[in-house]
């Protein structure tokens, strides 16, 4: 059975030309997520990698549709291998059932992080140079007015962190981090 697996990086990008190529190749059953590749923690690539078994063909448009380091791929094209499934990424033309395949994956998962560290560089560099000139200001800070309130009831230990941090509807780092700055 031939799996698709779909990737974009945010809900507003366009599956379009991933699913098009997939419906191209035959794919029997394609799954889709809608997230950073920074982590394997993806809903549908966990729902896919329990679903293939040992014969099928898990195909992508992209390595970097698929994993965003050469750990990860390397460690999802082994848990795929172990199962008994290939694995073809169709941009970079390669395919697992061969051994120059199996070596180019490395080559092209090497590349493609490298790119991706390149990327991270230049846009923090970028991030720098817009500090500087006084053009970057970072992301505004959560207003919540009644953050000294719900603070005040949590000090006297009338509600827990928790609750305080639901009723602020805040992350810990950003309560914590907010509330040192309160004191």
């Amino acid at each position: 059975m031939k799996i698709g697996y779909v990737r974009t990086s945010t809900a507003e990008q366009n599956t379009a030309r991933q699913e098009v190529l997939m419906q191209e190749l035959g794919v029997d059953q394609v799954y889709i997520d809608h997230m950073s590749g920074k982590s394997l923690d993806r809903p549908e690539l966990k729902q896919m990698m329990e679903y293939v078994r040992k014969g099928d063909t898990v195909i992508v448009e992209s390595i970097s549709r698929f994993a965003r380091n050469t750990r990860d791929l390397l460690e999802l094209v082994e848990r795929l291998t172990a199962k008994g499934v290939e694995f073809i990424s169709k941009k970079e033309a390669i395919d697992t059932t061969t051994p120059s395949g199996k070596f180019m994956l490395t080559i092209f998962g090497a590349v493609a992080e490298l790119e991706r560290e390149y990327i991270l560089q230049r846009q923090q560099e970028g991030i720098a140079i817009a500090k500087a000139n006084g053009v970057y200001k970072g992301r505004k800070p959560i207003q919540r007015p009644e953050f000294p309130q719900v603070v005040t009831l949590w000090r006297e230990g009338q509600i827990t962190a928790v609750e305080a941090m639901r009723r602020l509807d805040m992350k810990p780092r950003t309560f914590y981090r907010r509330v040192k700055q309160l004191a």
